[in-house]
């Protein structure tokens, strides 16, 4: 979700989905020790319950990170060792970690002997051809070890040669059968899934096998369904929003970003897709860029 779940979009979400909890854009420890740690780590409280996901295999590095990290006010640490880009393997941090479930737990013990919010882990069941459930069950025991809480396992393999990122999330099978044993194997440890969900009733389902789904590429190109599965997860006296009331809701907010400099174009672009299967919906966008 690179370049996708920046803050303004995490916002916007918020507004449709009072409950889930949200997940910043992987940043590498490099990035934020050398770079404007607001510009990375500033947001706005009605973000809450919010995650901060890492990048990065150097575990002082990473519990200086974290140690940003809930400076600022975020709910979760969360390393990730899942994302399977080329680039990433020279910078020894993503896909390429699960080989070395010894030094991923070193990093979560660092992070974890530095702050008091959990630290999580995000990663895949395989790396290249090796479809052996041993692999993923002994890093996941190795790391909880550790003190990770939770486990998100995107539920394909990672190929560190020959598929770019993008086939990567696309072209390894998913084998959701691999995340629900390792569920039945950790009880004890929360274990979320990730990988290709987009329909209310399948991601329900999912519910009664494992601890939490997440969703990336749907709940960016199909908001609105994150208002149908909050009040489906929660229940209660939840109101659904109509979209154009969530619309009316971010006004403020823009205006208040548009004064501190922030181009409008950087907020409204992550709402393409917020009237995706209603009525109209084609005009949607070409109404939206035109005002």
């Amino acid at each position: 979700m690179m370049d996708w779940t920046d803050r303004h979009c995490r916002y916007f979400l918020r507004l449709i989905a009072p409950h889930a909890r949200l997940y910043t854009e992987m940043i590498t420890t490099g990035a934020l020790l050398h770079g404007d740690i607001p510009r990375h780590l500033d947001f706005d409280p009605a973000e809450h319950p919010l995650a901060l996901q890492l990048g990065g295999s150097d575990p002082e590095a990473l519990a200086a990170c974290a140690r940003l990290g809930v400076r600022w006010g975020y709910d979760e640490i969360n390393l990730n060792v899942g994302c399977p880009s080329e680039r990433v393997q020279t910078g020894s941090f993503g896909a390429c970690l699960m080989a070395e479930p010894a030094l991923v737990a070193d990093c979560v013990k660092a992070m974890r002997d530095a702050v008091g919010v959990p630290v999580t882990v995000k990663h895949r069941i395989g790396l290249d051809a090796n479809h052996d459930y041993a692999f993923v069950r002994d890093f996941v025991g190795t790391v909880s070890a550790a003190g990770a809480s939770a486990f998100i396992a995107h539920a394909r393999n990672a190929m560190l040669k020959g598929l770019s990122p993008k086939e990567n999330r696309e072209i390894p099978p998913l084998r959701y059968d691999v995340v629900h044993r390792l569920k039945r194997d950790f009880p004890d440890v929360a274990i979320v899934i990730n990988g290709g969900f987009d329909a209310p009733e399948t991601i329900i389902r999912e519910l009664d096998l494992v601890d939490g789904v997440m969703l990336g590429r749907v709940a960016y190109h199909h908001p609105y369904l994150l208002a149908q599965l909050d009040a489906l997860c929660f229940g209660g006296s939840f109101r659904v929003r109509p979209r154009a009331e969530i619309v009316e809701a971010l006004i403020p907010y823009a205006q208040a970003e548009l004064a501190r400099g922030v181009s409008l174009r950087a907020i409204v672009r992550h709402l393409l897709g917020l009237y995706h299967g209603a009525p109209g919906a084609r005009t949607w966008p070409r109404n939206h860029h035109h005002r």
